[in-house]
């Protein structure tokens, strides 16, 4: 376990990055339970490796959603279904994960849902450098639809608790404490829950960044961990 300011610990990312060697962009994930600071710690170092000269594309797991009226067949605050009925990884993997990794052609599409409108999106084709980074972040990551596609892998940790206080201060000016709390309490820290039980996300992880402080953070890397066949 290592221990130190942001700076170290975004350099110690930045370095891992680097050292990824693939005939294709870097696929690097940033998993981990909502608020524990993954959209932040992603958008940090992007702008590292960017003024590394690296090309970066930055993505989210927010953008690829299903829309709403399919979002909740199990109800608002099913923790089974913020896991299994939200997300379409069909598509990141066929737009976005596949076409970046081997033998894929790199013309990619960064989003396929605008959360905002709650409508399907269909933004341009890019054409990915072979050396470009892409730092996705999100929620449930390392699920097996997923698990492989990622030549990097960075968990980052918080309590689950804090996230509801962190919540709470992101929402305020949206959603009243009382409804922050339900969803979290009833929604998304259970289907963590649910997700830790059944995958063991931190297992996989070859980076586990603890963030409770986010100006004092500990990491660990973890080089035990099995490398699977890329896909």
């Amino acid at each position: 376990m290592n221990q130190g300011t942001r700076d170290e610990m975004l350099d110690r990312l930045a370095e891992a990055v680097g050292s990824v060697t693939v005939a294709h962009p870097t696929r690097v994930a940033v998993d981990g339970p909502p608020a524990a600071g993954k959209t932040t710690l992603a958008d940090e170092l992007a702008a590292i490796l960017r003024a590394q000269g690296r090309d970066v594309i930055r993505a989210t797991i927010d953008d690829f959603l299903f829309p709403r009226a399919q979002r909740y067949p199990r109800g608002e605050y099913s923790a089974e279904g913020c896991y299994f009925d939200t997300h379409d990884n069909d598509a990141l993997n066929r737009v976005l994960l596949d076409p970046l990794g081997p033998g894929g052609h790199r013309r990619f599409r960064p989003a396929v849902y605008d959360h905002a409108a709650d409508t399907v999106l269909s933004p341009p084709v890019t054409t990915a450098s072979t050396d470009a980074v892409l730092l996705f972040d999100g929620v449930f990551l390392m699920r097996p639809e997923l698990l492989d596609r990622w030549d990097l892998r960075i968990f980052v940790s918080t309590t689950l608790d804090k996230t509801v206080e962190r919540a709470v201060i992101r929402e305020h000016q949206v959603s009243s404490r009382a409804d922050v709390e339900r969803r979290w309490r009833e929604r998304y820290i259970p289907a963590q829950q649910l997700y830790f039980a059944t995958v063991r996300p931190t297992h996989h992880a070859d980076i586990i960044v603890h963030n409770d402080d986010p100006r004092q953070p500990a990491w660990e890397t973890r080089t035990d961990r099995p490398r699977p066949t890329s896909v």
